[in-house]
């Protein structure tokens, strides 16, 4: 078992880790116990190479990859220490993306658990050629960027940025333009077996950079999105509600 020195740390979550560090040193179990927000999971996913279970103990604000272990530092240790010690987790595996994208220093490879996204760099809007299985979407978006996301990643980035808030457990891909201008592309709930290509229009005079997870992975010329074949293991307390927590944490927030 790794406990992951938190990425972002607060005062709550590197209290906690200092705590489960003493005290679950001995443990041996398949899993990265991950403390801290949404960001501090994507972050040990990716540094793991998402090889692994990973149990998520929320110390942050929203924490929807996370669970909910309210009390005092210590109570949560505890209450750690004996679900770790009982096996009291359920594991469940997500989709992740891939990615595939030429930038002008060459190729980008990475996989996302929430999202890709290509957005413009310059104050400039970012003129995109849109291709989905083979069928052209748009010849030319005029926008701020798009978003590619798993059902996981479809509460954050896609979100906020006008798609629909998707349960964790329907497998689908979503596509959502970033404050698109012409034309209003409508964001689109496609199949997880749905390919994107997308391509920049003008990349020296609009350049355009890839995020994964939130991460810049560089300026890019063209990308192409598809279904990763890994996929993700989170592990949740047997009493975690996914829609409960959908309700609660995105749409009533």
């Amino acid at each position: 078992m790794l406990i992951s020195r938190p990425a972002h740390p607060n005062a709550r979550s590197l209290a906690l880790y200092t705590t489960l560090q003493k005290r679950a040193g001995s443990l041996d179990l398949p899993l990265h116990v991950v403390l801290g927000g949404d960001g501090t999971m994507l972050h040990c996913i990716h540094q793991h190479g998402g090889q692994g279970n990973f149990f998520g103990v929320n110390c942050g604000t929203l924490g929807f990859l996370m669970n909910d272990m309210p009390g005092k530092v210590e109570e949560v240790a505890e209450q750690v220490l004996r679900v770790l010690q009982d096996g009291r987790w359920i594991n469940h595996d997500f989709p992740s993306l891939q990615l595939h994208a030429e930038g002008p220093d060459g190729l980008i490879e990475d996989f996302a658990v929430n999202d890709v996204y290509v957005a413009r760099e310059t104050g400039q809007t970012v003129h995109l050629r849109v291709v989905v299985d083979g069928v052209e979407v748009v010849a030319r978006l005029v926008c701020d960027g798009l978003i590619a996301a798993t059902p996981l990643g479809s509460t954050a980035y896609s979100f906020s940025a006008g798609g629909p808030a998707a349960h964790p457990l329907v497998e689908a891909l979503q596509l959502t333009a970033i404050c698109p201008h012409s034309p209003r592309l409508s964001p689109m709930v496609l199949p997880l077996s749905t390919q994107v290509e997308v391509e920049v229009e003008s990349p020296d005079r609009r350049p355009a950079r890839v995020s994964v997870d939130g991460q810049d992975r560089g300026r890019v010329r063209r990308l192409r999105v598809s279904l990763a074949s890994r996929r993700v293991t989170l592990c949740f307390l047997p009493e975690h509600d996914f829609t409960g927590t959908l309700v609660r944490k995105i749409l009533h927030a």
